[in-house]
């Protein structure tokens, strides 16, 4: 047995083995030569067992490909899109399932008579719906309730009105035709061929026939018209057609009502139907307290489900400011504007329109009309020279409005037309009348001096301006006053007195809000202010907030009267609806033809209805 040698043992690792350590077990730094002092073996010792030979790589195995074919990832997205466009379109559905079209269906009876098949209820709300046959011919028309309060609301007519586009849409396409393009609207007399009238529908049996005591019963005429005989009705024929004007919006201004209002009736005449006011929920109470009533019809109003704001050419059509596009919206325009001419004569056929409402309307009360009346002698005899002069003079009328409304021009758009600027005017219109007006051309002095201004405007604080220190009022019958004017007595702070409201003033001019809250004390406004759910229009007005309304309205209309009579030429604003308004009431010749219609708001020429 050999002896044991003196030298260490060395281990020799297999030629498999690895004896470096792994990249995680790499510590420390390599020695920097065999012969340095920090030279050593401890990278030759394992910190930790190495890797076995005989166990799997550490890198992971590609995988392997599945037998079952496996959806690209497009497909996929494309599937699931899809999935979630289905569930969308069925919540939209049930959302809005009350709110779709009712698609009824008729057959022929051998009686002439036609039923209703699939759905024999009618809808319960004012709605337009869709009727086919069973040979696939549709039609479509309107279905109010017989027992339904008239008129609707507001809400209820607009709705209608876009519904109504739907329907025709709806019926055009079961014809297999494709849907009208919105930028290509129908003219404004044409008939839609698949629309059938409530009574005719009712003659089809597509309405359910009432027996005739079930009938008057149901057919309760509510709301309020004006310009049916009050006496013999039963005795009256129904109108064949007819057009009643609603009287009720939200814009608190009594100008813009008034001009719908007097073109809506020279509609009328011209497409040759009865004309009927509805004033039951006016703001500024009935028709007949500040003008007389309409001229009475020779037949009696249709039943009040046959009222129908949609389309034009039903046989009883309803107009209001709910339906004013429909009714004076672009096609309107692009009926009776002469897109020829580029001057005043391009609005002539729709200013003749307003023109024979206002003849037949503007009439004022019994107790307003004396008044005017004998005002406008009262300033035209101011304007009388003395015998032996040469011209009387001028009277100009102002028509001053500020408050909510302000100019069209850039330059004062947000702020009002400054008073100067009408002083101005007056003085330019003067001196253009009688600077030649002498036999012999020289400047007539003597009118100048007799000439004046007639003021009317919605600020108190207007009558009291330096330009306008010479003029006069138009009337003084009713009298906005401002806050100084209406405080009335002052108590010493120091004596106790019964309480009073705080005094109420036009100080500025004519605002909504004022307007609405007229006769309404201020805890009755707050707390109506904190009820979110209902607005100061929707509330119903007490007869004291009703009875100041109407003052409001019949000082308005005075004033109008006054100075549309009286003026030799009117000052106004075009973005006042007041200033159109005498614009119609001068008449074509006088305001137009001859100039003394005179806009000082921008170079805007006269319009109408402002939708």
């Amino acid at each position: 047995m050999a002896p044991p040698s003196s030298h260490p043992k060395v281990m020799i690792a297999p030629p498999r083995l690895n004896l470096r350590r792994a990249a995680s077990y790499q510590g420390e730094k390599a020695p920097l030569s065999s012969t340095s002092s920090r030279f050593n073996f401890n990278h030759l010792i394992f910190s930790s067992p190495p890797p076995s030979p005989g166990l799997p790589a550490l890198v992971p195995r590609p995988r392997k490909s599945s037998p079952v074919p496996r959806p690209s990832r497009v497909l996929r997205v494309f599937i699931w899109i899809t999935a979630l466009a289905i569930v969308f379109l069925l919540v939209s559905t049930l959302i809005e399932g009350g709110k779709r079209i009712p698609v009824l269906g008729w057959t022929f009876d051998g009686d002439e008579q036609y039923e209703l098949v699939g759905q024999t209820n009618l809808p319960k709300v004012p709605t337009p719906i869709t009727v086919t046959n069973r040979h696939g011919n549709a039609r479509w028309t309107v279905s109010i309730p017989r027992t339904h309060d008239f008129p609707l609301s507001m809400k209820d007519y607009s709705d209608i009105c876009t519904q109504c586009v739907e329907a025709a849409a709806r019926a055009r396409e079961l014809h297999g035709h494709s849907p009208q393009s919105q930028q290509a609207p129908h003219d404004y007399y044409h008939e839609d061929p698949y629309f059938i009238d409530v009574r005719d529908a009712e003659k089809k049996g597509i309405f359910p026939v009432m027996e005739k005591a079930k009938r008057v019963a149901s057919e309760i005429q509510s709301g309020h018209l004006v310009g049916q005989r009050n006496d013999g009705l039963a005795d009256m024929e129904t109108c064949r057609t007819s057009l009643t004007f609603v009287l009720e919006t939200a814009d608190a201004g009594l100008g813009s009502s008034l001009m719908m209002l007097w073109t809506a009736y020279g509609l009328a005449q011209k497409e040759k139907r009865a004309f009927f006011i509805e004033d039951s929920r006016w703001a500024y109470g009935q028709y007949t307290d500040i003008f007389q009533p309409p001229p009475v019809q020779n037949c009696k109003p249709p039943p009040r489900h046959q009222m129908l704001p949609c389309p034009r050419n039903a046989k009883h059509l309803v107009v209001s400011a709910a339906t004013a596009h429909e009714t004076f919206g672009a096609s309107f325009n692009a009926e009776y504007e002469n897109t020829k001419r580029a001057d005043i004569n391009r609005e002539r056929a729709i200013y003749d329109l307003a023109r024979v409402g206002y003849e037949a309307l503007f009439h004022l009360n019994n107790d307003d009309r004396p008044y005017v009346s004998d005002r406008v002698k009262q300033l035209k005899a101011q304007a009388v020279v003395p015998k032996g002069n040469y011209n009387d003079g001028t009277i100009i009328g102002v028509h001053v409005r500020q408050g909510d409304l302000h100019p069209i021009e850039y330059q004062y758009n947000g702020a009002y037309m400054p008073l100067e600027e009408y002083a101005q005017k007056f003085r330019d219109l003067i001196d253009q009348r009688h600077n030649f007006s002498t036999p012999l051309g020289g400047e007539d002095i003597v009118a100048k001096q007799h000439s004046f201004m007639v003021i009317a405007s919605d600020n108190p604080d207007v009558y009291e301006a330096d330009e306008f220190k010479d003029a006069f009022r138009a009337q003084e019958q009713i009298k906005l006053a401002g806050k100084q004017h209406a405080e009335g007595a002052q108590y010493a702070k120091w004596v106790i007195h019964k309480f009073e409201e705080e005094a109420f003033g036009w100080e500025g001019g004519f605002f909504a809000s004022m307007f609405w809250n007229l006769g309404r004390t201020k805890l009755h406004h707050v707390e109506e202010l904190d009820d979110s759910d209902t607005s100061q229009e929707d509330t119903e007005a007490s007869p004291d907030t009703v009875r100041l309304r109407g003052l409001v309205g019949r000082a308005y209309a005075m004033d109008l009267a006054v100075l549309s009579e009286a003026s030799d030429s009117i000052i106004c604003t075009m973005s006042a609806m007041g200033c159109r308004l005498l614009g119609v009431m001068m008449g074509w010749d006088k305001a137009m033809v001859r100039g003394n219609w005179v806009n000082i708001d921008g170079s805007f020429s006269w319009t109408g209805i402002t939708v």
